[in-house]
């Protein structure tokens, strides 16, 4: 595993980590190591602890014949491979570069410069941070705004294309001129394009398409992954998308899956076996500029402890497609799978292949710290329902809707849940007790006998059980008539209750409570329609009705109509654009055009997909900003 913090639940992501595996750092990285290899004894001086996320994130450097630590309680403790010694003894020994593991050194180099012996040189990481020209605040170089970055799955070949869709939402936060940096890497990990996208001023939609991306550049067929850096951002460090697979020679295969989140994870969880008729291929894609060694990625059944190492080697950046089936052989749907990731993957997305039809979907991260909660099972005094997961449930006469929640950390070892179903109108129609759910099982319930709009998994301790926060589920969807599937997963939250818990309501905007909504719901071609489904889940009593409103922005982000509706509390709707908007107005929108989902009375949680008529659609959550 690479022993290097990624993402903290209180912090957020880590701006170092961000900082030495931007392509463009690991590349300075690379000249700079080759620079040392020539440069007489290389010692280091840790002051902030960060050389071992430097030695891990890329482990070629020259040999380090010693390490200087400024801090007392650290003298004589390990530190990469050697006993740390004091920075006072650096006159003492024989020195050709000072590396200092630390960025804007200035002050540190004047106050050792007195202390270096003749003839040694000092570099640091300021040597390989980004240009100025890619940073979006040079005077911090650690500011999370400089790396809001991102990869996606991507792309061309085979008769599949990708389209990646989302909103400078960055110039509604006063960011005035934000640009795209975009690197294409192949399989094999090799740079197929790098360039920069301007976007205009305003809150306009972005479309990157594989197929035009391929046709610019006269690429070959590929299928990789799209690093993307914002710069010039306000508001929001993390690149959130929905990324579109389809057929792009009037095949059936559509799908739709959520941004990639941006910070690699130990383990991910959500990992369906295979069916009967289907292949599961993972799509490992390695994140960093090193390779994952052969045996350093692993599959398990959830639950199990017997994991399966994959025994192929990803050189950087490359993407390696696994046959889940082949991994772990016999084991079928409604089996769960556990990815073993050790921190080299970006969440990594899954393909089902069925009946000439193939979908994309993602895993979620498998939270490595956190511990069952015991205040959770006494929110109900003040919390009601506490945390909520709800997910559409599609009509009934067209589609079969499947659930099976998962194992999400750790330290799962059952899930006590009850599932509650609601109409349209928010009239609790049934509950149903799940059960304490153990870690390995299989459960997939099919609601095919309720005329429910919506469901909720909520946490239940009537049998006992332990909870952390972090439930999730994927929800499968199925066209009875085509056979073509689309499947989601997503975690529970607290929704519209004023009072707080451990940043429970979330909000997109400032602290919690979060009581308000700002949901991107892409629009559909001439061939698929767009829609939506939003729920309105109250963990206590709230508003009796929403007040949402549905913006319909065209590509320049100008607001070109709107309509309002009203959701009843715990109910739902079903949204589609064309139908509110008409179609002159969607075509008017149409090629980088959205619609705005807004509600300052109350948060809503979202699904938006596409549908043709011959029975494709995808389905995924919907994102925020």
């Amino acid at each position: 595993m690479l022993d290097i913090q990624t993402f903290d639940a209180r912090q957020g992501g880590s701006g170092l980590y961000k900082a030495l595996a931007h392509p463009v750092a690991a590349e300075a990285i690379a000249r700079l190591y080759a620079r040392l290899r020539d440069a007489g004894p290389v010692w280091l001086f840790d002051p902030d602890d960060l050389a071992s996320a430097l030695l891990v994130m890329h482990p070629d450097a020259p040999r380090i014949a010693g390490v200087f630590v400024q801090d007392v309680t650290a003298v004589g403790s390990p530190r990469c491979g050697h006993l740390a010694r004091p920075v006072t003894d650096l006159p003492r020994c024989e020195i050709g570069t000072l590396l200092i593991a630390a960025f804007d050194s200035g002050a540190i180099q004047r106050r050792l410069a007195n202390l270096l012996p003749i003839g040694a040189t000092m570099v640091s990481l300021d040597d390989v941070r980004l240009p100025a020209e890619l940073l979006t605040n040079p005077k911090k170089i650690l500011d999370p705004l400089n790396y809001a970055t991102n990869y996606a799955f991507f792309r061309d070949e085979a008769g599949l294309s990708t389209r990646l869709v989302t909103a400078n939402y960055w110039a509604g936060y006063g960011a005035p001129a934000v640009r795209l940096w975009l690197r294409l890497f192949g399989a094999a990990g090799q740079t197929l394009a790098t360039w920069e996208e301007p976007l205009a001023n305003n809150p306009g939609g972005i479309i990157l398409d594989s197929a035009a991306i391929r046709a610019r550049f006269g690429l070959p067929p590929f299928t990789g992954q799209l690093f993307i850096h914002a710069i010039g951002v306000a508001g929001h460090d993390v690149v959130k998308y929905a990324l579109d697979t389809y057929a792009n020679n009037g095949g059936p295969s559509l799908s739709c899956t959520h941004d990639a989140n941006a910070w690699p994870s130990d383990r991910y969880a959500g990992l369906p076996a295979p069916g009967p008729d289907e292949r599961v291929i993972l799509w490992v894609q390695n994140s960093h500029a090193t390779a994952i060694p052969a045996g350093a990625l692993s599959l398990d059944r959830m639950g199990a402890e017997r994991p399966a190492a994959l025994t192929t080697a990803v050189p950087p950046y490359a993407t390696l497609a696994v046959d889940v089936g082949d991994a772990l052989p016999g084991l079928i749907w409604p089996s769960q799978i556990e990815l073993r990731a050790g921190r080299h993957l970006v969440r990594p997305r899954y393909e089902v292949v069925r009946d000439g039809r193939t979908r994309i979907a993602h895993v979620n991260v498998e939270r490595a710290d956190l511990v069952p909660d015991p205040g959770i099972p006494a929110l109900s005094n003040l919390m009601g329902r506490g945390y909520l997961l709800p997910f559409p449930i599609l009509p009934r006469e067209t589609f079969r809707t499947i659930v099976q929640p998962n194992p999400m950390a750790t330290t799962q070892r059952n899930l006590p849940v009850r599932l509650d179903l609601f109409a349209a109108d928010g009239r609790l129609i049934a509950e149903r007790f799940l059960g304490c759910l153990p870690r390995d099982h299989d459960l997939a319930l099919e609601l095919d006998d309720t005329d429910a709009a919506h469901g909720e998994l909520v946490y239940d301790f009537r049998d006992g059980g332990e909870a952390d926060g972090w439930l999730h589920t994927l929800v499968r969807f199925e066209h009875r008539d085509s056979g073509h599937a689309a499947e989601t997963s997503f975690g529970a939250h607290i929704y519209n209750t004023p009072m707080t818990y451990k940043g429970e309501p979330q909000s997109y905007r400032g602290g919690p409570p979060g009581l308000t909504t700002r949901l991107f719901l892409k629009l559909g071609d001439a061939t698929r329609r767009g829609f939506a489904v939003l729920i309105y889940p109250a963990s206590s009593a709230w508003h009796k009705t929403s007040a949402t409103q549905l913006l319909l922005h065209d590509a320049a982000g100008q607001v070109i109509a709107e309509q309002t509706i009203g959701i009843a509390c715990c109910g739902s709707t079903m949204v589609w654009p064309d139908e509110l908007f008409g179609a002159a107005l969607i075509r008017q929108a149409a090629n980088g055009g959205y619609v705005l989902v807004r509600d300052v009375t109350c948060r809503l949680f979202g699904y938006h997909g596409l549908m043709d008529d011959r029975g494709g659609f995808s389905l995924d959550h919907m994102f925020g900003f």
